[in-house]
């Protein structure tokens, strides 16, 4: 018997944040916004006292740890714990999700083993208690549970429901070679260092934008306090997110703690021509290396993606 759940890559639509703390998380105010990018994952019962093996395939897999740090992993062995059983069980992940690229693959991977290892296990825990799990393992993955789109705060593991309507369209654009979260905090940290840091809130035009499904009023209201840290340490993205503009997204960030770059569209046929453009400029990229205005070869790593907006959380897949 096995047990298939996926879950979603999200978007930050505001990522602000606040001084550091003493034990070194920052507290933020988020909105964020679960996108159809979904990574899956298989599990299956394994011997006995055999405990947690991992196996990946998709998107940049080989980038993907095997080991004790896998998030997918530690979700396993923390609901085994939690309810008392043996954490013996295969995990396969299909990767969809860019690896280490600020939209949050490693918690949806986490958030779908569990739903898939509760459902294995039959150990019937409400959506809130994965939640609560899930903030154990990461500040993203509670959202990943979830889905929609909602307000997070502390570490982005205390969720408010957004009431929204419609859809917002994006492209999104992976780029090759991931960013750590932690250097991009500590050059937050740099950068701010001879500044005020204030605590972090969500605009109120922000929330009236989501409700009334207004992706032109959204555009300017984008915000990722960590995107200047970002650039600093991947001075390239700039060119990303200039390129982006040019091809006619209304708004363009980088997405969390990057790299990857993403683009609110007007529409969902703005959104394809955003995609189209995006890709004919990385072919010519390719072809034509020393055209200056245009990213050098390998850039983006990934093609550009067409992805929409609210959608769910972990769920069980057929």
């Amino acid at each position: 018997m096995n047990v298939t759940a996926s879950a979603p890559a999200k978007i930050n639509i505001v990522l602000a944040v606040g001084p550091a703390r003493e034990d070194g998380y920052h507290n933020l105010a988020t909105v964020f916004h679960a996108v159809d990018l979904r990574d899956t994952v298989t599990v299956e019962p394994a011997p006995p006292g055999s405990g947690v093996s991992i196996s990946v395939e998709g998107e940049d897999a080989a980038s993907v740890p095997l080991d004790g740090s896998n998030l997918a992993g530690r979700a396993a062995v923390l609901l085994a714990e939690s309810t008392g059983r043996s954490a013996d069980v295969r995990i396969h992940i299909n990767k969809q999700i860019p690896v280490a690229g600020g939209m949050a693959g490693g918690s949806a991977d986490a958030a779908a083993t569990l739903v898939a290892c509760d459902a294995l296990w039959g150990t019937r825990m409400s959506r809130a208690q994965l939640q609560t799990l899930g903030g154990q393992l990461g500040s993203d993955v509670p959202f990943a549970v979830h889905g929609g789109t909602m307000i997070g705060q502390g570490r982005g593991e205390k969720l408010t429901p957004v009431l929204s309507s419609g859809t917002l369209h994006w492209a999104v654009v992976p780029v090759t070679g991931g960013l750590s979260t932690p250097a991009v905090y500590a050059r937050f940290d740099e950068l701010a260092a001879d500044s005020r840091v204030r605590e972090p809130t969500v605009d109120d035009d922000v929330l009236a934008a989501l409700r009334t499904d207004d992706a032109k009023a959204l555009a300017p209201l984008l915000r990722n306090d960590l995107q200047a840290a970002a650039l600093s340490l991947r001075p390239d993205l700039a060119m990303v997110l200039e390129e982006g503009m040019k091809s006619g997204a209304l708004a363009g960030i980088v997405s969390g703690s990057g790299p990857t770059c993403v683009f609110l569209a007007e529409d969902h046929i703005k959104a394809k021509v955003l995609r189209v453009a995006m890709l004919m400029r990385r072919s010519r990229s390719l072809e034509e290396p020393g055209l200056r205005h245009l990213p050098p070869p390998g850039y983006p790593g990934l093609p550009a993606l067409e992805v929409t907006g609210p959608a769910p959380g972990a769920r069980l897949e057929e």
